[in-house]
C-alpha cells in the first residue's frame, strides 16, 4: 500500500500490524536534536518552520552534498528509535505526526501515544541507507545546520520511500512486543524440555 502525506488519522487508524508500505510526498527528517529543539521553541510559543501536522517524521541523520545550488540526500539510513523514547510521545502529542519511520521499535509510552493520538510506526530495515536514498527525490528545505547534517531538520518529497512494515500500530498493536511474548514462551519450553 502507499501512503501519501499528509495522512489522515482515519488512514492511519486502518493500517495493520505487519502491513508493507511505501510513502510519498513530504517527509520530516529528525532525530534526537530536532526533537529537543522542537519541543523548546514550542514550550518558548515560537513556530517551527514547517508544519509537521498529519506529517511523517524519520529517525535519520542523512548524508547529504551540495548539488546544483542545493541538496542531495546520498544516504538515509534508519537511526535506532529507542533514542528518542523520553521525547517522542510529547513530539507526537504536540506537532501532530501520524507516522514515524526507524528501526528497533520505540517505548510503550511512544506506542500510547500513537493510540491516543492516531499515530503508527513504520519499520524500515537497517543497512539499507542507499536504498531509502533512493526513495528520497529532491530535498526541499534543511533548517537548523547549526546542529550538523545528520541532526538537522530536513524536509524531502519522497517516492516509494521503503518498503516499511507496520511494527506499531494505532490501536497499540506491537510487532516486538509480539516476537518477544513468542520468544518467552519457546524459552519456557526448551527450559521445561531441558528439565531447567
Amino acid at each position: 500500500m502507499n501512503l501519501g502525506t499528509p495522512l489522515s488519522e482515519s488512514t492511519v487508524r486502518s493500517l495493520r500490524l505487519g502491513q508493507e508500505v511505501t510513502v510519498d510526498g513530504t517527509v520530516f527528517i529528525g532525530r534526537d536534536e530536532v526533537h529537543i529543539r522542537a519541543l523548546e521553541l514550542r514550550e518558548q510559543g515560537e513556530e517551527l518552520p514547517f508544519d509537521m501536522n498529519g506529517g511523517v517524521l524519520y529517525h535519520c541523520g542523512p548524508i547529504a552534498r551540495r548539488r546544483d545550488g542545493g541538496w542531495e540526500i546520498i544516504a538515509a539510513g534508519p537511526t535506532t528509535s529507542a533514542r528518542m523514547n523520553a521525547l517522542e510521545p510529547l513530539f507526537i502529542q504536540e506537532f501532530g505526526v501520524r507516522a514515524v519511520i526507524g528501526k528497533g521499535g520505540i517505548s510503550g509510552s511512544t506506542l500510547e501515544a500513537m493510540r491516543e493520538f492516531g499515530c503508527v510506526y513504520l519499520a524500515f530495515t537497517g543497512g539499507t541507507a542507499v536504498l531509502a536514498a533512493q526513495g528520497i527525490r529532491r530535498v526541499q528545505r534543511v533548517e537548523w545546520l547549526d546542529l550538523g547534517m545528520p541532526e538537522a531538520l530536513w524536509g524531502v518529497e519522497a517516492k516509494g520511500l521503503g518498503p516499511l512494515v507496520v511494527a506499531m500500530d494505532a490501536h497499540g498493536g506491537s510487532l516486538y512486543d509480539q516476537v518477544n511474548g513468542e520468544a518467552e514462551g519457546n524459552l519456557a519450553r526448551v527450559k521445561k524440555d531441558l528439565g531447567l
